[in-house]
Protein backbone atom coordinates (compact mmCIF):
# COMPACT_ATOMS: atom_id res chain seq x y z
CA UNK A 1 0.00 0.00 0.00
CA UNK A 2 1.06 3.68 -0.88
CA UNK A 3 2.44 5.45 1.92
CA UNK A 4 -0.17 8.69 1.66
CA UNK A 5 1.73 12.31 3.88
CA UNK A 6 -0.11 15.94 3.79
CA UNK A 7 1.52 19.39 4.26
CA UNK A 8 0.99 22.63 3.81
CA UNK A 9 3.25 25.14 1.73
CA UNK A 10 3.76 27.76 4.27
CA UNK A 11 4.36 31.43 3.48
CA UNK A 12 4.29 35.09 4.25
CA UNK A 13 4.21 38.45 2.67
CA UNK A 14 6.68 41.06 4.02
CA UNK A 15 5.26 44.23 4.30
CA UNK A 16 7.73 46.43 2.12
CA UNK A 17 6.63 49.37 0.92
CA UNK A 18 10.15 49.75 -1.37
CA UNK A 19 8.62 46.62 -3.05
CA UNK A 20 6.29 47.46 -6.51
CA UNK A 21 4.78 44.25 -6.75
CA UNK A 22 3.32 41.74 -3.78
CA UNK A 23 4.43 39.09 -4.58
CA UNK A 24 8.07 39.83 -4.65
CA UNK A 25 8.22 40.14 -0.74
CA UNK A 26 6.41 36.26 -0.39
CA UNK A 27 8.87 34.24 1.60
CA UNK A 28 8.35 30.21 1.91
CA UNK A 29 8.59 28.09 5.33
CA UNK A 30 10.98 25.28 5.05
CA UNK A 31 11.75 22.95 7.79
CA UNK A 32 15.32 20.82 8.33
CA UNK A 33 14.68 17.15 9.33
CA UNK A 34 16.67 16.55 12.16
CA UNK A 35 17.11 13.08 10.76
CA UNK A 36 18.73 11.45 7.68
CA UNK A 37 20.08 13.69 5.18
CA UNK A 38 18.91 16.56 7.05
CA UNK A 39 16.70 17.58 3.66
CA UNK A 40 14.32 20.69 3.75
CA UNK A 41 10.62 20.54 3.51
CA UNK A 42 7.51 22.08 3.90
CA UNK A 43 6.20 20.74 7.07
CA UNK A 44 4.47 17.48 6.43
CA UNK A 45 3.45 14.19 7.62
CA UNK A 46 1.63 10.69 7.79
CA UNK A 47 -1.83 10.74 7.71
CA UNK A 48 -3.58 8.90 11.05
CA UNK A 49 -6.35 6.70 11.11
CA UNK A 50 -9.86 8.69 11.17
CA UNK A 51 -8.38 12.03 9.78
CA UNK A 52 -9.01 13.36 6.00
CA UNK A 53 -6.35 14.75 4.52
CA UNK A 54 -6.14 18.70 5.51
CA UNK A 55 -6.98 17.85 9.51
CA UNK A 56 -3.15 15.79 8.97
CA UNK A 57 -1.48 18.87 6.93
CA UNK A 58 -2.64 21.26 9.61
CA UNK A 59 -1.79 19.06 12.20
CA UNK A 60 1.35 18.27 11.02
CA UNK A 61 2.13 21.97 10.47
CA UNK A 62 1.30 22.59 14.14
CA UNK A 63 3.28 19.59 15.43
CA UNK A 64 6.39 20.66 13.38
CA UNK A 65 6.26 24.21 12.78
CA UNK A 66 3.92 25.38 16.25
CA UNK A 67 1.88 26.97 13.74
CA UNK A 68 -2.42 26.59 14.62
CA UNK A 69 -4.58 26.23 12.03
CA UNK A 70 -6.13 29.83 13.41
CA UNK A 71 -3.04 31.60 12.59
CA UNK A 72 -2.91 30.17 8.95
CA UNK A 73 -5.39 31.61 5.62
CA UNK A 74 -5.69 28.39 3.72
CA UNK A 75 -4.89 29.53 0.00
CA UNK A 76 -8.01 28.87 -2.46
CA UNK A 77 -7.95 26.81 -5.55
CA UNK A 78 -4.58 25.30 -4.80
CA UNK A 79 -3.58 21.49 -4.07
CA UNK A 80 -0.97 19.55 -6.03
CA UNK A 81 -0.14 15.67 -5.05
CA UNK A 82 3.55 14.57 -5.21
CA UNK A 83 4.19 10.90 -6.27
CA UNK A 84 7.36 9.46 -5.64
CA UNK A 85 9.54 6.26 -4.30
CA UNK A 86 10.36 5.89 -0.70
CA UNK A 87 12.58 3.18 -0.01
CA UNK A 88 11.48 1.23 -3.18
CA UNK A 89 7.30 1.89 -1.88
CA UNK A 90 4.99 4.52 -3.73
CA UNK A 91 4.71 7.42 -1.76
CA UNK A 92 2.10 9.97 -2.10
CA UNK A 93 2.35 13.98 -0.93
CA UNK A 94 -0.30 16.30 -0.84
CA UNK A 95 0.44 19.98 -0.17
CA UNK A 96 -2.10 22.80 -0.16
CA UNK A 97 -0.64 26.87 0.35
CA UNK A 98 -1.63 28.64 3.31
CA UNK A 99 -0.30 32.09 4.54
CA UNK A 100 0.66 32.76 7.56
CA UNK A 101 -1.57 35.78 9.36
CA UNK A 102 0.81 37.56 10.89
CA UNK A 103 4.37 37.50 9.03
CA UNK A 104 6.56 37.78 12.80
CA UNK A 105 4.67 34.61 14.14
CA UNK A 106 6.98 32.15 16.14
CA UNK A 107 8.15 29.04 14.59
CA UNK A 108 8.64 26.74 17.00
CA UNK A 109 9.80 23.18 15.71
CA UNK A 110 9.72 20.03 17.14
CA UNK A 111 12.13 17.27 17.41
CA UNK A 112 11.71 16.03 14.00
CA UNK A 113 13.70 19.54 12.23
CA UNK A 114 16.98 20.86 14.09
CA UNK A 115 16.05 24.36 12.13
CA UNK A 116 13.66 26.55 10.01
CA UNK A 117 14.32 29.62 7.15
CA UNK A 118 12.32 31.42 5.41
CA UNK A 119 13.16 32.05 1.83
CA UNK A 120 12.44 33.69 -1.42
CA UNK A 121 11.30 31.28 -4.39
CA UNK A 122 14.64 31.15 -5.46
CA UNK A 123 16.83 30.33 -2.55
CA UNK A 124 13.48 27.78 -1.81
CA UNK A 125 13.90 26.00 -4.53
CA UNK A 126 17.85 25.52 -3.79
CA UNK A 127 17.55 24.48 -0.28
CA UNK A 128 14.47 21.84 -2.04
CA UNK A 129 17.19 19.52 -3.14
CA UNK A 130 14.29 17.71 -4.73
CA UNK A 131 13.22 18.18 -8.61
CA UNK A 132 9.38 18.20 -7.61
CA UNK A 133 9.67 19.91 -4.57
CA UNK A 134 11.10 22.57 -6.52
CA UNK A 135 8.64 22.57 -9.30
CA UNK A 136 5.93 22.35 -6.88
CA UNK A 137 7.25 26.08 -5.05
CA UNK A 138 7.43 27.53 -8.51
CA UNK A 139 4.05 26.34 -9.39
CA UNK A 140 2.55 27.79 -6.04
CA UNK A 141 4.04 31.09 -6.33
CA UNK A 142 2.64 31.44 -10.20
CA UNK A 143 -0.45 30.39 -8.81
CA UNK A 144 -0.16 33.24 -5.80
CA UNK A 145 0.96 35.62 -8.83
CA UNK A 146 -1.85 34.70 -10.70
CA UNK A 147 -4.34 35.91 -8.01
CA UNK A 148 -2.59 38.99 -7.30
Amino acid sequence: MAVRACGLIIFRRLQSAASSKVTEGIEYLLLQTSYGTHHWTPPKGHVDPGEDDLQTAFRETQEEAGLQASQLTLVEGYKKELHYPVRGKPKTVVYWLAEVKDCNTEIKLSEEHQAFQWLKLEDACKFAEYEDMQATLKEAHQFLCSKE
